[in-house]
């Protein structure tokens, strides 16, 4: 799947220009690996759980939107940072295993949201239980580091 381009949240504001020290690079380093070590975590649970790390990020952003149950692909799209036909067909396969549903928006003819089946949702309970203990333990060891210092170069 495509990645979609995306900007920092905060493009206004410009990068420090001082030169980065070996701190600097520890502490983006250190973050990166903890980060990874995460997503690899991540993958690797979802495999065993006979699902994609891509159906399960798809899964946990239908039933983590903001503010209801379900999303738009579009929305999915933005989400998984991805192009927007990928995420159909991603939808396409998950549509296929029983994990999600298509259903014509009530307010909006023209919208189709994404749904969680009960198939796909107790894969994400199962998976999203687990990713929060892990999470728990890594407690006081995934550290974003200190920005201020970081940005004061």
């Amino acid at each position: 799947m495509d990645a979609a381009v995306s900007t920092p949240a905060d493009s206004s504001s410009p990068a420090p220009t001082e030169p980065l020290s070996k701190h600097d690079f520890e502490l983006l380093a250190d973050f990166r690996y903890q980060v990874r070590k995460f997503v690899r975590f991540s993958e690797e649970l979802a495999r065993q759980h006979g699902i994609t790390p891509l159906q399960y990020l798809l899964l946990l952003h239908v039933k983590g939107y903001p503010g209801r149950d379900w999303a738009t692909v579009g929305e999915l799209a933005e989400r998984l940072q991805a192009q927007h036909h990928g995420v159909v067909a991603l939808v396409t396969r998950c549509v296929k295993q029983g994990f999600v549903e298509r259903r014509r928006s009530q307010a909006d003819k023209r919208q189709i949201e994404i749904h969680l089946r009960d198939k796909g949702a107790a894969i994400l309970d199962e998976l999203a239980r687990l990713h929060r203990a892990e999470l728990l333990s890594l407690q006081g060891r995934f550290v974003v580091p200190d920005l201020r210092a970081f940005a004061q170069g």
